[in-house]
């Protein structure tokens, strides 16, 4: 999966999402109760490694998943979603459920069925928990393909059967099937679809993240874009003829618009905080600081909280932008950009489309021109750091006797800078250059020289930003080795 949420933030209204927003707050959020997993769905946003017994013992424990609710229940959040692995593999899953509901939190469950017996199936439909179940096909050969293992379709049919005969799915305890889209089942998806809504039940049917397990299967996987634009439309059409529902068709979700960066957050297993599952960046530990702390402070969330000023390329210049960003998860897997454009929306197809990718020629982000310009290329953006290419060219005039003067030292590791600053305007349709400019630098250590022909890379952390100034640990290496480093201040226009 790449989204979780049932309803996808749609049970909020937009001034509770704006609020939340303006706060740093929380409406849901996504806690992964562990790594470990029974099945090898091809498609599984998690690489190879994690199976039953081979789960992290670094994983958070039930203590540490509870404490951590706590915070985001103290942030606003309403909403709890469950995640694997496989959620059900772990004992203490139930007795979290119940613990979280006892709070008065909503419960989302996310399960391939394992351990889903008729008891456990009654137990959490007295408690209210929503589940979300896979379910991809009626076809129970391509189930287990798709699942890596004999027997996994057997195994969610049980469980379907059992959450039904408990009383799935209901006002108080909804059910959804959790369908990803492949060319293995897409000519199957509108008649799954129809018979979702006849049964009461909510389809999620959703387009593959191309990372982990999904990414070395995506040839087998992936149909063409063309084929899933088809199928929205098709599904769309459907909807409303049949179900009297209207939809705009965007991915990454049939019938629904992913909302979750205005209000949510995922807590993976290590206790690293991530904006979702397909932009795996961590922002923070909630084993080093506390989650409101790290919420606070990160760029990378309140990028994407302010999506409509900050998303790249064609997708930032599209009619939609005010409500959509396709899908996050599969532009920073694809381009590396998690401002980028999403590669596998529809409306990026035509030729020499921007998406924005990374590296992004550094050209475009500073105002420096060749010859003096030595940053190439920015090459990857994390939270609050960078890495941004250099090249010294034999013309350069900072450079005497084929050495470059140990001043400009600085001047490249400010043009590094200068260079993450544009990444947040330049790459915008809309963008106009903004000024900028090296305060000061301390703390320089020059540890070798740098020469003509030179492949370098900086290495930039921001250590604090006050306003539109900035403190910024820089550091240049060549390979693997520290050339020099500074703490530089900065400044640039509001």
């Amino acid at each position: 999966m790449s989204c979780a949420s049932l309803l996808f933030g749609q049970e909020f209204s937009p001034e509770e999402i704006a609020r939340t927003k303006a706060a740093r707050g929380l409406l849901t959020m996504e806690v992964e109760v562990g790594t470990a997993c029974n099945f090898r769905c091809k498609y599984c946003y998690v690489g190879d490694g994690n199976s039953v017994g081979n789960g992290n013992s670094a994983e958070l424990s039930l203590e540490e998943i509870r404490d951590v609710i706590g915070q985001a229940q103290a942030l606003g959040a309403r909403k709890i979603i469950l995640l694997g692995g496989e959620p059900m593999i772990y004992g203490f899953t139930p007795e979290l459920c119940e613990w979280i509901r006892g709070r008065g939190l909503g419960v989302e469950l996310f399960t391939n069925g394992t351990n889903m017996t008729a008891e456990m199936a009654a137990r959490l439909f007295k408690l209210g928990v929503h589940v979300v179940l896979k379910w991809h096909t009626s076809d129970h050969q391509i189930q287990d393909w798709l699942a890596g293992v004999p027997g996994a379709a057997a195994i969610m049919s049980d469980a379907y059967r059992h959450l039904r005969a408990a009383g799935y799915p209901s006002t108080e305890a909804k059910m959804a099937l959790s369908t990803v889209i492949c060319r293995q089942n897409v000519a199957e998806l509108p008649s799954l679809w129809k018979w979702m809504r006849t049964e009461g039940i909510e389809p999620y049917f959703e387009m593959i993240t191309p990372q982990g397990r999904a990414r070395n299967s995506a040839h087998d996987l992936s149909p063409s874009v063309e084929e899933v634009r088809q199928l929205f439309e098709t599904i769309r059409t459907i909807d409303r003829d049949q179900f009297g529902r209207t939809w705009e068709a965007q991915p990454p979700l049939v019938g629904n618009a992913c909302l979750r960066h205005s209000f949510s957050c995922l807590v993976a297993a290590s206790g690293d905080v991530m904006p979702c599952v397909g932009v795996s960046l961590p922002v923070g530990n909630v084993r080093e600081r506390r989650l409101a702390d790290i919420l606070a402070d990160s760029e990378v969330i309140a990028d994407l909280r302010d999506h409509e000023h900050t998303i790249q390329g064609a997708c930032g210049a599209c009619d939609k932008a005010a409500t959509c960003y396709g899908c996050r998860g599969a532009a920073f897997q694809l381009t590396g950009n998690y401002l980028g454009s999403d590669p596998l929306c529809w409306r990026n197809q035509a030729e020499h489309v921007d998406c924005a990718q990374l590296p992004i020629d550094a050209a475009r982000l500073v105002p420096h021109q060749a010859p003096a310009r030595m940053v190439a290329a920015l090459e990857a953006v994390g939270e609050r750091t960078a890495t941004v290419s250099a090249v010294i060219a034999d013309d350069n005039p900072h450079c005497r006797a084929g050495r470059l003067a140990e001043a400009a030292h600085v001047e490249l590791m400010a043009q590094a800078a200068a260079a993450l600053h544009g990444y947040r305007s330049a790459t915008r349709p809309e963008a106009t250059p903004q000024r900028g400019m090296l305060v000061g630098a301390r703390n320089l250590e020059i540890h070798a020289d740098i020469r003509v022909g030179d492949r370098l890379t900086v290495h930039l952390h921001k250590q604090a930003r006050l306003g539109t100034f900035g403190v910024i640990d820089a550091e240049v290496r060549r390979g693997e080795t520290v050339v020099s480093k500074a703490e530089l201040k900065t400044w640039h226009e509001g």
